[in-house]
C-alpha cells in the first residue's frame, strides 16, 4: 500500500485534531476582525496549497463580501513592485512552509502595512516564524509527495478564516466533516474497481464550479503529479467556450456535482458529454437525486446539503476531494506507478 493511500485514510482524525486545534486561534482573529474589518484579503501559494487557496476564495468572498485576491509572487519577486496592502489580510499557504516565493509575498505584504497569517502544516516553520497569527494544520507529518491530507486540512482551515472574518459559518457543519470524509472513505473499493477501466487513459478534463472549483484542479494535479495523465480542469461555462472541442468518444471526463445552485449548470454538461459520448464520471452526494441516478456516479453516503444553508453545497469541498484522492491513489496503482515518488518531483519546491 502506498504511503499516499494510507494518508489519505488519515483524514476523519487529521481534520477532527486539526479542527479542535485551532479554534482558539480563530476566536481570537474573530475579535480582532470585528474592531478592524479588512477592505480586501490576499491569499498567496503554489501548487495544492494554491488549489486550497482558489477555494478559500469563493469562501470567503460568498460567505463575507469581502473581495479575494490570489497573489502574483512574480509581482513582488521578479518585477519587485510594491503595492498599497494597508487594511488588508494577507494570507500565506504553504504545507511545509518554506515556500520562498510566497514567504517573499508575505514579508512584502507587512512592509506594505497589511496583517499576515500563515497556514500551514510545520509549527517551525519560516512561514510560521514570520506570521503574526497562524492557523496549524495539525495533520502529522505527510511522508507522500503528493498531498492530501494537508490539502484538506488547508481547505478546513479557510473555513475557520471565514467564520474570523464574520463569515456564515456553523460549528456543527464543521464538527460533522470528519464523519463525512470517514464516510467517503468507505468508497475505496467501489472506486477502485472503478479505475481499472481508466488503466490507459492519458489525457483527461475535470469540471467543477463554485466551490468545488478547486477541487477540479486539485483532481487534476493528481492525475498530472501520480499517473502522468494529462488533466485540463475547467469550470463548466469555461469548457463550452472552446475546450469542448477536444472532447470525443471515450475521452475521459470527471465532474463535481453537487445539489445546488452549480448543479443546473454541471446538469446541462453531463448531458452534452452523453452525447458526445464521453468517458464521464460523476462525484456526487445523495442530496443530488439526478446526478446520483447517472450511470456513471460515485454517490457519497449521506446528504451532504441541506435547504438551511446558503449556498447548499457550502460544506461539500472536504468530502468530495476524498473520491477524487482515492482515484488517483488507486490508478497509479493500476498502472504500476508509485504515487509517493513522482518522477522528478520532491516533496518542497523553492521557486520565485
Amino acid at each position: 500500500m502506498s504511503k499516499m493511500l494510507d494518508e489519505i485514510r488519515q483524514q476523519p482524525s487529521a481534520l477532527a485534531h486539526t479542527l479542535k486545534g485551532a479554534l482558539r486561534e480563530m476566536e481570537k482573529l474573530r475579535r480582532r476582525f470585528k474592531q478592524n474589518r479588512p477592505r480586501m484579503v490576499i491569499l498567496a501559494a503554489r501548487g495544492t496549497s494554491d488549489n486550497a487557496a482558489l477555494f478559500g476564495r469563493y469562501l470567503i468572498e460568498i460567505t463575507t463580501g469581502i473581495p479575494v485576491s490570489l497573489s502574483a509572487p512574480s509581482v513582488f519577486t521578479l518585477y519587485e513592485s510594491s503595492l498599497n496592502l494597508s487594511d488588508c489580510v494577507t494570507v500565506a499557504i504553504s504545507q511545509s512552509g518554506e515556500s520562498t516565493d510566497t514567504n517573499i509575498v508575505l514579508e512584502r505584504a507587512r512592509e506594505s502595512g497589511s496583517y499576515i497569517i500563515g497556514i500551514t502544516n510545520e509549527a517551525n516553520s519560516s512561514l510560521a516564524k514570520l506570521a503574526e497569527a497562524t492557523f496549524l494544520v495539525r495533520a502529522g507529518h505527510e511522508k507522500s509527495v503528493a498531498a492530501t491530507k494537508t490539502y484538506t486540512g488547508q481547505l478546513l482551515m479557510f473555513y475557520l478564516l471565514a467564520a474570523a472574518l464574520g463569515g456564515f459559518i456553523g460549528a456543527d457543519d464543521l464538527n460533522a466533516i470528519p464523519e463525512l470524509v470517514d464516510g467517503a472513505l468507505k468508497l475505496e473499493d467501489e472506486i477502485r474497481a472503478r479505475t481499472e477501466r481508466y488503466r490507459f487513459m492519458d489525457h483527461a478534463v475535470v469540471v467543477g464550479r463554485g466551490l468545488n472549483y478547486a477541487n477540479a484542479f486539485e483532481f487534476a494535479l493528481k492525475l498530472m503529479e501520480t499517473c502522468y495523465v494529462v488533466a485540463e480542469r475547467f469550470s463548466a461555462a469555461d469548457l463550452l467556450h472552446g475546450p469542448i472541442a477536444m472532447v470525443e468518444r471515450s475521452f475521459a471526463v470527471f465532474l463535481f456535482a453537487p445539489a445546488g445552485v452549480t448543479w443546473p449548470g454541471m446538469r446541462e454538461m453531463a448531458g452534452r458529454m452523453d452525447q458526445l459520448h464521453a468517458e464521464t464520471l460523476v462525484i456526487t452526494d445523495r442530496s443530488n437525486a439526478e446526478a446520483a441516478a447517472l450511470k456513471n456516479a460515485i454517490v457519497l453516503p449521506g446528504k451532504l446539503a441541506s435547504k438551511r444553508r446558503r449556498p447548499e453545497e457550502l460544506y461539500t469541498a472536504i468530502p468530495y476531494i476524498i473520491p477524487a484522492q482515492l482515484f488517483a491513489a488507486c490508478l497509479a496503482e493500476v498502472k504500476g506507478l508509485n504515487p509517493d515518488q513522482p518522477r522528478t518531483l520532491s516533496k518542497i519546491t523553492r521557486t520565485l
